[in-house]
């Protein structure tokens, strides 16, 4: 039963409640006793000095025992609940007139609580009581000649015998009693409503356990739900996001697994088609060596050398690729002219775009920067967007990189007049491998590394490559990279 949590709180809290109800009635009654003695000892402050001249005159000769007792009897009316001693100046009993029949415990009465007594120390002060040994209970006391010697004490205890049983007299004040069950009350309501508040706390935990455990179970789409700001509420909150991060980063998996699967068959194919093709030219060589024309040679070694070319490219992109998703390549920032790499970068494609009868130029402000980024880096991504913006605009198209100066930015456009993208394909032109033209020849159309090499790239330098495509229009790609320095100059 104490497995349960409702069950541990709720034994503690009760615990607690009635040790703190046990505590206040203990102090309750130790209050109540100390109110007494302190009202019994005020009351009768005077007692033992107004009784000392009524028994000096028989204790002159000796301690007239029987005159002493019969005005004790006379005394009565005073205070019916007394005992009476003589002591010696240090404090050794000397004579008693206590209840009859009781024996004496104590013959020596410590005289430090009678002197702070007669000083007029804070009452209550209570002193020794010889019929009872180790009980403190309340006094009067008063210097008293007892037989000519000065100095004694007549030492009047308030309390008696019945002070003994004070808490018993206590328990049958009604006032006390009052407060006692008024305490017992409070006590049992405070127990009630912190059971009944316990048990709605733990529903709101049991639901919780409920939810996790379906959520073990695999049911992923399970929420907890949260009505409060507290630490529950908090905490269900802090559930419910650890639930969606988890979903999502199993979605990253599903999805990490698919396009390793498909990684895996583009690869394959990829790699088979130009070793096939190697294999089978160097075959044709090989057999028909003594058979074959030097222009019918040339040719087939000139078609296996353009597939190892292609093979080795592949290769190369590959694991460029691997590098910079697993981070193993730092970039190495520099601060260099943009403006002056990509007019270098267009030089380079200059002989390409004309090959295939595209225009290629570049748009440069008037006003040059340098950023701040790994000119290496920065170069491959660029002659990737610019190789594919060639590959994919036919003859008679233009290819055009812009640069923008903005705040604190560059902008980089790489703009084409090409067939564009359908809207379906966008979200994927980033994935390996992946070609918007299914049916083009991968050794015109590539296989579909460069674009994720670019956008990696450029991810390692805190940008982004975005993409705005019009079907039959054309296609932009955009990064943005961060300035370093401005230097005034003109183009």
């Amino acid at each position: 039963m104490l497995n349960s949590f409702y069950a541990k709180l709720s034994v503690l809290f009760l615990v607690l409640i009635v040790g703190v109800g046990v505590i206040l009635a203990t102090l309750g009654v130790r209050a109540a006793r100390q109110y007494a003695s302190e009202v019994e000892q005020k009351l009768n402050r005077t007692l033992a000095e107004e009784m000392v001249p009524r028994f000096e005159p028989h204790l002159k000769d000796r301690i007239d025992t029987e005159a002493i007792e019969a005005t004790i009897q006379d005394m009565t009316g005073i205070n019916r609940r007394i005992e009476i001693y003589l002591l010696e100046r240090d404090g050794a009993l000397k004579a008693s007139f206590a209840v009859p029949d009781t024996q004496i415990e104590q013959r020596r009465v410590d005289l430090a609580p009678v002197q702070r007594f007669m000083e007029g120390g804070d009452l209550p002060i209570r002193g020794d009581d010889p019929m009872r040994a180790g009980t403190k209970t309340p006094f009067s006391a008063a210097h008293i000649e007892i037989m000519g010697r000065k100095g004694c004490y007549l030492y009047v205890l308030l309390g008696s015998e019945q002070y003994a049983s004070v808490a018993g007299m206590v328990g049958e004040s009604y006032i006390l009693q009052t407060a006692l069950w008024g305490l017992g009350l409070i006590v049992l309501v405070t127990a009630g409503v912190g059971l009944l508040l316990f048990r709605r706390l733990t529903q709101r935990l049991r639901g919780m356990q409920d939810v996790v455990a379906d959520f073990e179970k695999g049911a992923f789409d399970r929420r907890m739900t949260v009505t409060s700001n507290d630490e529950i509420g908090r905490l269900g909150n802090c559930f419910n996001r650890m639930a969606d991060n988890l979903e999502a980063t199993m979605e990253e998996l599903r999805q990490a697994d698919r396009m390793r699967r498909e990684l895996v068959a583009n690869v394959s194919h990829d790699l088979r088609s130009p070793i096939a093709s190697i294999q089978g030219y160097l075959e044709t060589v090989h057999m028909k060596d003594g058979d074959l024309a030097p222009e019918e040679r040339q040719r087939y070694v000139t078609t296996a050398l353009q597939n190892t070319k292609r093979l080795n490219t592949l290769v190369s992109e590959l694991f460029e690729l691997s590098k910079l998703e697993t981070k193993q390549i730092d970039p190495t920032l520099e601060s260099f002219p943009i403006a002056e790499l990509v007019q270098d970068v267009v030089m380079q494609y200059d002989p390409q775009a004309e090959e295939q009868g595209v225009g290629l130029e570049a748009e440069l402000p008037e006003r040059h920067v340098r950023v701040e980024a790994d000119i290496g880096l920065v170069e491959r991504a660029l002659s990737n967007l610019i190789d594919n913006a060639i590959h994919y605009t036919p003859a008679d198209g233009m290819v055009r990189v812009r640069l923008e100066n903005e705040q604190g930015e560059v902008r980089v456009d790489v703009e084409d007049t090409g067939p564009g993208i359908p809207e379906d394909d966008l979200p994927h032109i980033f994935e390996r491998f992946y070609r918007v033209d299914k049916s083009r020849d991968r050794d015109r159309g590539g296989a579909g590394l460069g674009l994720a090499i670019a956008k990696t790239i450029l991810e390692l330098h805190g940008s982004t490559l975005e993409v705005e495509s019009t079907v039959g229009a054309g296609t932009t790609f955009r990064f943005w990279l961060p300035v370093k320095a401005r230097a005034e100059s003109r183009a």
